[in-house]
């Protein structure tokens, strides 16, 4: 079924566009909802005459699209979560974690507009922000353990213990199996 796009909808099109979509989801969602028109041979040309009288408009709208895309250079997102022993994530980072870091530096996006494979591991990820039809921005996401910071400052604790403990002498390590073997002795008489 062929339809014409009422409203952007991340994974299927933007605005204006014609786009093929199984009859069932155009018929029954798509153009109940008022996010699509079937595209006839007069819908068509309606679309083709409004597109040309408002190019001026989508060329302002493209370019103030630009304009916020410009904000995001150089923005690289660290997103910390709960990690259990294996290296698995408790839950998942997705488009709504993406969207509450750039919150916290100051850029306001709506996380509808953020497309993100759900990240369920540490790793690296890539976050793409949908701002127009022809722009959009790359963020790369680095998603870390959040507790792996606490372990590095126990284990550098137990590094600095070891390092002050006083070094013992040979001799009463030789003594101690000698110690022992008396103990040993005694132990099956009382039994």
């Amino acid at each position: 079924m062929e339809l014409i796009l009422k409203e952007d909808i991340i994974g299927l099109g933007y605005k204006n566009d014609i786009v093929n979509v199984k009859s069932g989801y155009g018929r029954n969602y798509l153009i109940p909802q008022g996010k699509a028109v079937i595209a006839s041979a007069s819908a068509k040309k309606v679309l083709a005459e409004n597109l040309r009288q408002q190019a001026h408009k989508l060329a302002a709208q493209k370019a103030a699209a630009e304009e916020r895309a410009k904000v995001f250079e150089g923005v690289a997102l660290e997103i910390p979560a709960k990690v259990s022993a294996t290296g698995q994530l408790y839950g998942s980072v997705g488009a709504a974690a993406v969207a509450a870091e750039l919150a916290k530096l100051g850029i306001e996006v709506d996380r509808k507009i953020i497309t993100m494979r759900d990240a369920k591991q540490v790793g690296d990820f890539e976050a793409v922000v949908h701002f127009h039809k022809e722009v959009e921005v790359k963020v790369p996401v680095k998603v870390v353990a959040e507790n792996v910071a606490p372990a590095a400052a126990v284990e550098e604790a137990v590094e600095e213990v070891v390092a002050e403990a006083p070094v013992q002498e040979e001799a009463p390590a030789e003594e101690a199996p000698a110690a022992e073997a008396p103990a040993e002795e005694e132990a099956p008489a009382e039994a």
